[in-house]
């Protein structure tokens, strides 16, 4: 993360958490066309466009307020999306069970590149099992350059789930208990 990055995560992250959700990300992208990215989630990891948009008219007036960006930049408030980035050391444990694609910033065993099922963290580690490997690896945290789910159809299953359910949640709330 950049220092600038980490300014406007500081400046945001209690907005953000106010607004009942938690902050996954935050990456300044583009060159002539600069954007704020910032990916946000609900503690169930749901996230519809309309809490996007929620979250982005309460985060616009922070952000011209504190100005910390020179220049123009477009703000894009977005879900983690299914196979979403593992950026945080507790992505590891919240997404036990499910298989991820690791990549680190140094070389182990001659490689860069894993993939297999996370196995929650272990201190500072982050654990996976890697298929052909007897041992659960622990790679530390702080080497992990990029990482993300990888897309199966038993993590589809499970986000369809557990939208379907984010979906009548918030029906009954709109409704209230008016019977």
């Amino acid at each position: 993360m950049t220092v600038l990055e980490e300014r406007i995560e500081k400046l945001i992250a209690p907005a953000i958490a106010a607004a009942g959700f938690d902050l996954v990300r935050v990456k300044m992208t583009g060159a002539e066309v600069r954007t704020l990215q910032i990916m946000a989630e609900r503690p169930d990891h749901t996230m519809s466009a309309e809490d996007c948009a929620k979250l982005s008219r309460a985060l616009s007036p922070i952000l011209e307020e504190a100005d910390p960006i020179s220049g123009s930049y477009r703000l894009e408030v977005s879900s983690p999306g299914i196979d979403r980035p593992l950026v945080r050391l507790k992505d590891y444990d919240d997404w036990r069970g499910y298989e991820a694609k690791i990549e680190l910033n140094r070389l182990i065993e001659g490689r860069k590149k894993f993939k297999g099922v996370l196995a929650g963290v272990d201190g500072d580690n982050v654990c996976l099992d890697i298929e052909g490997e007897d041992e659960t690896a622990l790679i530390p945290f702080a080497w992990i350059s990029s990482a993300k789910l990888a897309l199966t159809e038993e993590l589809i299953r499970e986000s369809l789930k557990a939208a379907k359910t984010a979906s009548k949640e918030k029906k009954h709330d709109d409704q209230g208990d008016f019977q």
